[in-house]
């Protein structure tokens, strides 16, 4: 990706989290959070009627606390950061699908032809041109009228797509960031419940154990959903990933196909 394209990517990710955040806040504040106090009302009734009575694990109970809404806001952040990724990828798909060097079967490439090839693919949009396919091409088509070397022509794609490949494992670092924080920000809320729990152990000793129950509620739902957030999102940056590699693969393999094995240094 060129410069011109780094602050675009920059402000989308900042706009979705901040629509992350508003929204989740928002769901939380008007529905979860009322909803967990009314069961937790409810519950806590039955419980002093009933002595036998056991509570029901409730989706909004254990997602009523400020570490599962933190969890979701960088799980929807991801999403969001993972959705544009995969829609520039799929842009850059749609290129291989083009014949974009016009070659028929048994025609050979020499060194004088390249600058026509060349034209063609510079017809593209500037917007295309900056894209893997075209920068491989044009490369491999001006290495190879100045050079006139097939294998160096083959050394200097297969570079050109490490170097696309390298790059694209980097920008995968926020979302596998994102992704280790949520189980971070779960074991955080773990330990807030168990010190909230310790802090009501006296009484619990009175014989008072309701405090002690919802504070380690709170520490083990916080942790459960984001383990559960983490294992999500993991999958999906590996199949985010597995779809770069294939990309690159193929973007590889068009050079050598429709382009590289045409050409004839004499």
């Amino acid at each position: 990706m060129n410069k011109k394209n780094i602050p675009v990517e920059f402000v989308f990710q900042m706009f979705a989290l901040i629509i992350a955040i508003i929204v989740v806040h928002a769901f939380y504040v008007s529905v979860v959070r009322p909803n967990a106090a009314q069961i937790i009302e409810e519950q806590n009734a039955a419980a002093a009627a009933d002595p036998n009575y056991v509570r029901e694990r409730r989706v909004a109970v254990l997602i009523k606390d400020l570490e599962q809404e933190a969890c979701f806001i960088l799980m929807f952040w991801a999403l969001a950061i993972m959705g544009y990724k995969a829609v520039i990828i799929s842009r850059e798909r749609g290129l291989l699908d083009v014949d974009l060097v016009p070659v028929a079967e048994g025609m050979r490439i020499l060194p004088e032809d390249t600058r026509e090839f060349a034209r063609q693919v510079q017809q593209l949009p500037g917007e295309q041109q900056q894209m893997l396919l075209p920068r491989a091409l044009l490369n491999a088509l001006r290495r190879f009228n100045s050079t006139h070397n097939i294998q160096d022509v083959s050394s200097s794609t297969n570079t050109i797509c490490e170097s696309e490949a390298e790059r694209l494992e980097s920008e995968l670092s926020m979302i596998r960031y994102i992704s280790w924080a949520i189980p971070s920000i779960g074991f955080i809320g773990t330990v807030r419940g168990i010190g909230e729990a310790l802090a009501q152990a006296d009484k619990a000793v009175q014989g008072d154990i309701a405090g002690v129950t919802q504070s380690l509620g709170v520490a083990f739902n916080s942790t459960f959903i984001a383990l559960l957030i983490s294992i999500f999102l993991m999958f999906l940056v590996y199949q985010l990933q597995l779809l770069q590699e294939r990309f690159v693969f193929d973007t590889q393999a068009y050079c050598d196909d429709k382009l590289i094995r045409h050409m004839r240094a004499d």
